[in-house]
């Protein structure tokens, strides 16, 4: 059946109207698949021209818009007389013309957790360098350099007294990279522009942890938050992330005899099922009965458990007391599982999967840590020589 292809204009604000394509019968709308009898071309006259220029641009607009039509018409009614290398272009030239400002949008709207958070922020930034709307057609390598320059340069949005971090600047290069090679993916982008571009170098950052004799003052030191302080104890026996101890329920805990505890539950930030064995010191800080079973398995096991940046204060106040003078947050007893179990001789594969790590070079920075640790204990035996 013949489609029969008529230009439209639609009344909009500020006294203009939009040309549109109607399509009869209807045709598949080239993203979602489903019929549709319009195509908005991005066109836009005057309802009523007032002067001679708007008159103009009016006739010469619709030129444009009825030259589209005839195209459309012909692509839909009579596809032989375009070679594949035309279709193909055409194609190109249609998919071209999206932003990738909103591509950009919609992929941040699917992530979750955390990570939604650095896209957003990502996101945030992308806007500023482009206005708020850039065409695939328009990106390439030079643009990316630019945009990655931008990052380097720009301020951070927290504080317009300081400066984006390198990392954080990388930690969003990244996502935008991410974003091309997923628009390459879905044939939106012709070429692998992603595999061209260069991500921002990452600078080496200390990970900061406790060595056991300060763990053991901690326990013996009071803390004016008691769920907080069992918490952070359970990071350091356990390797576990605030999020995963947060949520916890006791249906996430088992004992089997002969074999001790374990914990099965899912990594909020990779999606994983684990079965990670703890010791039995972890569980008593969880305060349960001697089988968790015989707990109210929905129930959170940390009850009332809550952290922001304000408790910070409290935790540096905390060591203080005991002597500490490092910069500790709630995350750093996760650095010091994994620099405690690798100074304590547990290969670092081991130490990855019970961290949850998807890629070994994650467990390696604590590994730089754990050497230098050794080198700084042999510097402290000294013969009179």
């Amino acid at each position: 059946m013949t489609t029969k292809v008529t230009l439209r204009e639609k009344p909009i604000s500020k006294g203009r109207k939009s040309l549109y394509l109607d399509f009869y019968p209807p045709i598949p709308h080239h993203k979602t698949g489903e019929p549709t009898r319009r195509e908005f071309l991005g066109l836009y006259i005057y309802d009523k021209p007032k002067t001679p220029f708007d008159k103009e641009h009016n006739l010469e607009t619709r030129k444009i818009g009825s030259s589209i039509r005839q195209k459309r018409e012909n692509q839909l009614n009579k596809p032989e007389i375009y070679s594949q290398y035309e279709k193909e272009q055409l194609k190109i030239k249609e998919l071209g013309e999206q932003c990738f400002i909103e591509y950009f949008t919609k992929l941040t709207k699917k992530r979750k957790a955390s990570n939604h958070d650095n896209w957003v922020s990502a996101l945030k930034h992308l806007e500023n360098f482009t206005t708020g709307s850039v065409k695939f057609k328009d990106l390439n390598v030079t643009f990316f350099e630019e945009f990655k320059e931008h990052l380097l340069t720009t301020q951070s949005m927290r504080s317009e007294k300081m400066k984006l971090s390198q990392n954080s600047a990388a930690s969003y290069f990244n996502k935008v990279k991410a974003a091309l090679k997923q628009a390459f993916k879905d044939g939106v982008l012709p070429i692998d522009l992603n595999s061209k571009i260069t991500p921002i170098k990452e600078e080496e950052t200390v990970r900061e942890f406790l060595t056991i004799e300060e763990v053991n003052k901690l326990v013996k030191m009071p803390f004016e938050i008691p769920v907080l302080k069992d918490a952070m104890l359970f990071s350091a026996l356990t390797g576990l992330r605030f999020s995963d101890i947060q949520r916890m329920t006791w249906d996430e805990l088992e004992f089997i005899k002969d074999f001790g505890f374990f914990i099965k539950y899912r990594h909020k930030k990779t999606k994983n099922v684990e079965m990670l064995p703890i010791p039995e010191q972890a569980y008593q800080l969880t305060k349960g009965k001697s089988n968790p079973n015989e707990m109210p398995q929905n129930d959170l096991v940390f009850i009332g458990l809550k952290y922001s940046s304000h408790n910070n204060d409290k935790i540096r106040n905390w060591l203080l007391r005991a002597g500490i003078t490092k910069k500790i947050t709630f995350h750093n007893f996760r650095h010091t599982y994994a620099s405690l179990q690798l100074l304590g001789g547990t290969d670092i594969y081991t130490v990855s999967k019970m961290l949850g790590h998807r890629s070994l070079k994650t467990t390696q920075i604590y590994a730089k840590v754990v050497d230098k640790s050794k080198r700084q204990a042999t510097g402290k035996i000294v013969l009179d020589l």
